[in-house]
């Protein structure tokens, strides 16, 4: 399989399908693969350290940061996120196409330091279905939801900026617009 890129990268507020969908193409496609991210926020029971993502603590996230480890990082939702870039760069020259998982502002950092990056920005179809979304999850309390929906906005803000508007509102028909446009 042949793809038109290196880097692929999606973001989608918090529900919106993102994590599905990259799962889904690494899933099908051999040559994809996932850039596991870093993060501070505690992890989920199912998730597995260095699967999911790379699990720090503040402390270990902020010496990577003030060491310049990072290709990108953002506070989101009161924790860290971050892109290793050793990470990208052993992916790459394994001969692996890299599909990022990430926020709208680190999908801005990865196409300024890889301007061939295609930006995808993930849509629920509407908010009632991303609040039943982030309920399913059973790993959300609350305050956490509301914190979540209160970026909404910002980000569909940024959502213009993406090469690419994909309304996940059938997984399936998601993912075929998502390989009609990667596919060489």
């Amino acid at each position: 399989m042949k793809f038109n890129s290196s880097y692929y990268v999606f973001s989608a507020p918090s529900g919106g399908g993102k994590t599905t969908i990259v799962n889904k193409l690494a899933e099908k496609y051999s040559d994809l693969t996932i850039s596991v991210s870093a993060t501070t926020r505690k992890r989920r029971n199912y998730e597995v350290d260095g699967r999911e993502y790379i699990f720090l603590s503040v402390e270990a996230f902020n010496q990577a940061i003030a060491d310049g480890k990072f290709l990108e990082f953002e506070q989101v939702h009161g924790d860290y996120y971050g892109t290793l870039k050793e990470t990208v760069e052993g992916l790459v020259q394994s001969g692996k196409t890299v599909l990022f998982d990430i926020d709208v502002n680190g999908a801005f950092s990865v196409k300024r330091n890889y301007p061939q990056a295609v930006l995808f920005f993930i849509k629920p179809p509407n908010q009632k279905e991303l609040v039943k979304r982030l309920k399913g999850r059973n790993s959300e309390t609350e305050i956490s939801i509301q914190r979540r929906l209160n970026r909404l906005d910002y980000e569909y803000a940024q959502a213009d900026k993406f090469d690419h508007i994909i309304i996940n509102d059938n997984l399936e028909h998601a993912i075929e617009q998502i390989e009609d446009i990667i596919l060489v």
